[in-house]
Parts: structure tokens; sequence; C-alpha cells
């Protein structure tokens, strides 16, 4: 298993790292038996935080990353968004970076998903931000997992053409995982999701950390704050 210091390096160097394990397949079989009636034939939900089992798994995330020197102490969760791949929804994503968040203020131009708005904010902002992607379930490379290009967190905001040569010249890491295993990804960081070739289910608990204030007049629509870290924790 690579150390918490070889995780902070991942994150540096590459944009992603994948921590195996960090949460009980108990914990996320309820978790998933308690968001199944909310999903039908949909791909999912992005305004989940205030969930009580998502509101629990951010503040358990919290504290195991805060003890692995993974995420700073004062962070919150501001976001929780349920991706469910289904063989009857069986969906893909082309290539992007995602540079909208769960915020408003300062006058900027807002797009309303779900009922809440969302801004694209400067890119200091972007970068201060960490996405942690839950596994409820096993992927693998027949699941329609994650593929990321490495080091693009680096590149700043890209255009389609820039994000395809980018992805042409670094190629990209199709990232699986097992249940429980959590794969924290920077969100400047370009990565795409092809369809399912095999029919076992897909789901993913993304949830977006942050600090508690933003600059730039902005502020969060919501956010779970957790406690800090204890010392056996740490």
């Amino acid at each position: 298993m690579t150390n918490a210091a070889g995780h902070v390096a991942l994150l540096d160097e590459r944009g992603h790292a994948l921590v195996p394990a960090l949460l009980p397949a108990e914990l996320l079989d309820a978790a998933a038996r308690s968001l199944d009636d909310r999903l039908g034939q949909a791909a999912g939900s992005r305004n989940l935080l205030a969930h009580p089992f998502c509101s629990d798994i951010a503040v358990r995330l919290k504290a195991r990353l805060c003890g692995m020197g993974l995420l700073d102490a004062r962070s919150v969760a501001v976001q929780c968004t349920l991706f469910d791949k289904t063989p009857d929804s069986n969906w893909l994503v082309a290539l992007h970076q995602d540079t909208s968040i769960p915020a408003s203020g300062a006058g900027m131009a807002a797009v309303i998903k779900e009922g809440e708005p969302y801004v694209q904010p400067p890119i200091d902002v972007l970068q201060s931000l960490l996405a942690v992607r839950v596994h409820l379930d096993d992927c693998g490379a027949d699941a329609g997992p994650l593929r990321v290009v490495p080091g693009s967190h680096r590149a700043g905001r890209l255009d389609g053409e820039d994000a395809l040569a980018l992805r042409a010249a670094h190629g990209e890491t199709v990232c699986t995982a097992a249940q429980g295993d959590v794969l924290l990804m920077r969100p400047l960081l370009l990565h795409a999701s092809s369809r399912a070739k095999s029919p076992a289910r897909r789901r993913v608990l993304h949830f977006l950390f942050g600090p508690p204030g933003l600059p730039h007049g902005l502020a969060w629509n919501h956010t779970v704050a957790g406690d800090p870290p204890s010392p056996q924790e740490t």
C-alpha cells in the first residue's frame, strides 16, 4: 500500500491517487440502500450532502484524510454527487475538467442545477479543492471506470482542443477500484468515462472538499465541517 507521503506526492505530480479500502463495506452497502429509491433510471444526483448517510461519510472521510495529511483540518465538504451507472442507464462522459462549484455571490453568473446555483470561479479557487470519489461497488476495467490524463491539473483551464492535445501527448490512466477504495483527484484533472461493457452496477459517491471561506465574494451553498481528527485517527 502506498503510504500517506506517497499519496501526497501522487496528488501533486499526477493529480490523482487511489487510497485502498478506506471505508468499510457494511457502511457503503447501507448508504447505497438508503439512496437507491431516489435514482430510478437517472444517472445520479449532485445535491446529496444533506442526506444523513452522505453527511456521515463526509465526516468520516475528513477525519481519515486529515489523519493521513491529505486534507487540511479546516476543510469542509461542500458537495456530494452520486453517479449510478447501470445496464439500463449506461452513460458516458466526454473528456473534461470540473470547473463549476456549488456556490454563489460577487455578481458572478450562476447556472441552476437541481435547484442550486453553480458558478465557475477563478482558477485559484479550483486549485484549492479536492474531489474524493468513494466506490460503493467494485469498478473493474469493463465497468466504465474513470480515465484521467495524469498531470493535466497543472495546465490550468483548457478548452476542448487543448484538452484533446494534452491527452494525445500524455495518454490516459484507467482508474479501476474495489468497493471501499477512494480515488482522490484535483478538479482540474482531465477525466472521462466510457459506457460499461459489463452489466454490473457502478455507483460512486463523489465528494468535494474545500476551504470553509471563499475569496472573490463567493459563498458555498452548503457545508459539512465535521470534527478535527482525534490522536487515534492521525
